[in-house]
């Protein structure tokens, strides 16, 4: 478990003061993978490191399994962590790294050789770490997390530079650490990739916290629920649905030729639909609720937390 109690990181002094970190309070339990979301410069990263102990708090509290991390001399058997899979000496083999990392924190030399296999990368455990992929070494940094078979994981973007194969390879590994009753907590941007792994989400935007809820709750807070409904005559139920107050647009998201008729409806229910249907003699051949997607309840839930913000193409 890792629990936060009013933790804040300022940098600056006076009134240049600014704090990365805000009193943040929540905690992460055993059991689930639990995502941390947040937009570029919400201090994500700087989170993970006053949980990992490299960067001391200006004020709060963050203690693993109730202990603080610096306190614990031996950290790989306890908390397991990917935060840079670059961070690496490139004149190393895998298997060096690793047995460096095993020898300083008393773990048995053979447990290398597990995790390099448990990772797919056994076959390259002599080659120099520099002429690594990127998604090798990702592999490679989730070996080190591995290593000393600790209670407790952190990842920040686990899934960078992997192919489909290691993304959902990585997805099973997650869901698997959880299952087996261990603490995983993930930092991604891959929204998409987190709806279909995370058990709750932890969301913070300029240092503040935002949700700390499960998935479903998280979705259903952005308010973008909608209803895809398929007619016979698309044109006559749209303007029956305007009239009773809905906004309607054509076509679902990522409408295809094999959805013509279909429309995208807010602010009326499917059952409310239904009933104006039939009081209008209207043909309906689908009728399908629909909730907002991970990625449009972030961005909406997070539009006034972006630090750094595109300006419009021309």
């Amino acid at each position: 478990m890792i629990e936060l109690i009013e933790l804040t990181k300022r940098y600056g002094r006076g009134t240049a003061a600014r704090a990365a970190v805000d009193r943040l309070t929540f905690t992460v339990l055993p059991g689930t993978v639990t995502g941390f979301l947040g937009p570029n410069g919400a201090g994500k990263s700087t989170t993970l490191r006053m949980i990992l102990g490299l960067n001391t708090p200006t004020a709060g509290t963050v203690t693993v399994d109730g202990v603080p991390f610096a306190g614990r001399p031996r950290g790989l058997r306890h908390v397991g962590a990917l935060l840079d899979a670059g961070d690496v000496h490139g004149g190393r083999s895998a298997r060096a790294h690793l047995s460096a990392l095993a020898r300083s924190n008393r773990i048995p030399l053979g447990r290398v050789d597990e995790v390099l296999t448990e990772v797919g990368i056994a076959e390259a455990a002599g080659r120099r770490i520099g002429g690594y992929s990127l998604g090798m070494k990702q592999r490679l940094g989730i070996a080190g997390a591995l290593l000393g078979d600790p209670p407790v994981l952190l990842f920040d973007e686990p899934l960078n530079g992997l192919d489909p194969e290691g993304v959902l390879w990585v997805r099973g590994l997650l869901r698997r650490l959880a299952a087996e009753g261990r603490t995983v907590f993930v930092s991604s941007h891959m929204m998409a990739e987190m709806e279909h792994t995370a058990d709750r989400l932890v969301v913070i935007g300029r240092g503040r916290l935002i949700a700390d809820e499960s998935l479903a709750e998280f979705s259903a807070r952005a308010g973008r629920a909608a209803v895809t409904v398929r007619a016979a005559e698309p044109d006559r139920l749209a303007a029956v649905l305007t009239a009773a107050g809905a906004t309607v647009r054509p076509g679902p998201e990522g409408v295809t030729a094999t959805t013509a008729g279909a429309l995208t409806v807010t602010g009326l229910g499917s059952t409310r639909i239904g009933e104006l249907a039939l009081e209008h003699r209207l043909l309906l051949h689908a009728l399908t609720d629909r909730s907002a997607s991970l990625e449009e309840a972030f961005m909406e839930l997070t539009a006034d937390s972006v630090e750094y913000l595109a300006g419009e193409p021309r």
